[in-house]
Formats: C-alpha cells, sequence, structure tokens
C-alpha cells in the first residue's frame, strides 16, 4: 500500500446532504484530498455557494423521495465528472419540525413513518442501486451515514433511528453481494454531532445530559465524522468492507447510567 494512500487523489465523491453539517464538512475534506466532490442537497443554494468554496466541485439539486431525482443525481455525475468513486450517502429527513412529530410508536403518523423510510430507506438504496454500476467499474465505494440510535432504544425518533437500522443491514447485504466485484460498503454511526442547526435547536439542558454519557471531554463536531467517512472512502481502508463504524464519543459503548456511577464513586473518594 502507498503511504499516501488516505489520499483521494483522482478519485470522483458524491456526498448527499452535502450543503451542510457533517456533508459539508466530508466534502471539504475530501476536496482536500485530492477528491473531485459533487455536492447533492434539497438546499441548492447551499450547495451552490460551498461548491464555489471547492476546485472542481459540482451542486446537485437533490430529492431523496424522488427515485428520478436520485437516479439524476449519480447520471449528472458520472457526465459531468466522467467516473465515480465514492458514494457518500449522508442525506436524511431529520430536522427540528421533523424531530418534532417522530416519537414513539404508539403516537406515529403514518404519513411520518412513510416519508421517512422513503427519504432514508428507499433513497439510499435507489442511490446505491444508481451508483453501483459506476462504482464496479473503478472498484469504487459506498459509504452510509447511519446513527448511533440505531444501536439502542429510546423514548423518541422511533422511525429515524428504525429507518437507519435498515441502512446498515443495507450496508452489510451490498458489502456480500458486491465485494467480488471490487466494492466495499461500509457505515458510520455519529452520536449527537454538535452542526450549527443542533447547536440552535438542541435544549442545552437535554444536550447536557447526552455530554454526561459521552466518554469524551465534549461532544463530537462535523469534522469528527467527516475524518472517519474519507478514511473509509479511501484506500487506507481497503481491507475494510460491510462494517459499522460507531463514532459517537463512546456514547453506546457503556453501562447504563454512567453518569451517575461518577457521580456516586466522586462523593465517595
Amino acid at each position: 500500500m502507498q503511504a499516501d494512500a488516505i489520499r483521494l487523489d483522482g478519485k470522483v465523491a458524491i456526498i448527499t446532504g452535502g450543503a451542510g453539517g457533517i456533508g459539508a464538512a466530508t466534502a471539504q475534506l475530501m476536496a482536500a484530498r485530492g477528491a473531485r466532490v459533487a455536492i447533492a442537497d434539497i438546499a441548492f443554494d447551499a450547495a451552490q455557494a460551498l461548491a464555489a468554496t471547492l476546485p472542481d466541485a459540482l451542486a446537485i439539486a437533490l430529492d431523496l423521495e424522488s427515485e428520478t431525482s436520485t437516479q439524476d443525481m449519480i447520471a449528472a455525475t458520472v457526465t459531468h465528472f466522467g467516473r465515480l468513486d465514492i458514494l457518500h450517502n449522508n442525506a436524511a429527513l431529520l430536522g427540528p419540525d421533523i424531530a418534532q412529530q417522530d416519537g414513539d410508536i404508539e403516537h406515529m403518523a403514518t404519513a411520518l413513518w412513510d416519508r421517512t423510510y422513503a427519504v432514508n430507506v428507499r433513497g439510499t438504496m435507489v442511490a446505491c442501486r444508481a451508483a453501483l454500476p459506476h462504482l464496479r467499474t473503478t472498484r469504487g465505494n459506498i459509504v452510509n451515514t447511519v446513527s448511533n440510535l440505531a444501536l439502542q432504544g429510546h423514548m423518541i425518533q422511533a422511525a429515524y433511528s428504525s429507518s437507519k437500522a435498515a441502512i446498515i443491514q443495507m450496508t452489510r447485504s451490498i458489502a456480500a453481494s458486491h465485494g467480488p466485484d471490487g466494492i466495499r460498503c461500509n457505515a458510520v454511526a455519529p452520536g449527537m454531532t454538535m452542526t450549527p442547526a443542533l447547536r440552535a435547536a438542541f435544549p442545552p439542558r437535554l444536550r447536557e445530559a447526552v455530554e454526561a454519557e459521552t466518554l469524551r471531554d465534549q461532544l463530537g463536531d462535523p469534522d469528527d465524522i467527516a475524518q472517519v467517512a474519507a478514511f473509509l472512502a479511501s484506500d487506507a481502508a481497503r481491507n475494510i468492507t460491510g462494517q459499522l463504524i460507531v463514532a459517537d464519543g463512546g456514547c453506546a459503548s457503556h453501562v447504563p447510567g454512567i453518569a451517575q456511577f461518577r457521580t456516586f464513586f466522586g462523593e465517595h473518594q
């Protein structure tokens, strides 16, 4: 393996949800490592603004709920750049208005459930399906953004968390079925990540509760997740496929109530 295998020189990457947060950080990092990037987002103006700051970047309007829009994203990227090496499925139906509606199963609106799966699961599937013939040519790879909520039970976000669990299994399925073609597929599971939108919308008291359960001394930021995604997309990770990398500061790795244990033992030392 070459010494600079983490570089992405000569590769073309699509980042869905690339106009902000984790997606924008990933687009910027992959571009800095030499990739030409297509920034696909429903927020097209923001995608264009970011693309204008990067060398040879392309902005694409994307509505993951639309099969045609998702297929067109792949076609437009290949037409513009002539190839596709990396598909980073990062976009999801997740905003303050959606999160407020996404509670427990008893109170779940069927329309919200269906839309969540249409965007998160079907949209990811359609993007992968359209990308795979091109990735076979380049021996490329897929990186899916999921969530540590896909690994834990919670009293809220039943639709979002279960949709992300479905993408974990999709990741394994693609890795198994297309590994002989030289295609890798992996997933990264962030925990609470301090994007600008989350900082503005998330109640400080709840953020502090998550911080108390984090094994780091702070919550992650978008670049923390971008670093994992860019690594998985690189040749440095060529022997990693079908895997889920949990990048949540340790939140999903410990016994319940560790914050209370810290307080107890701190008081009795």
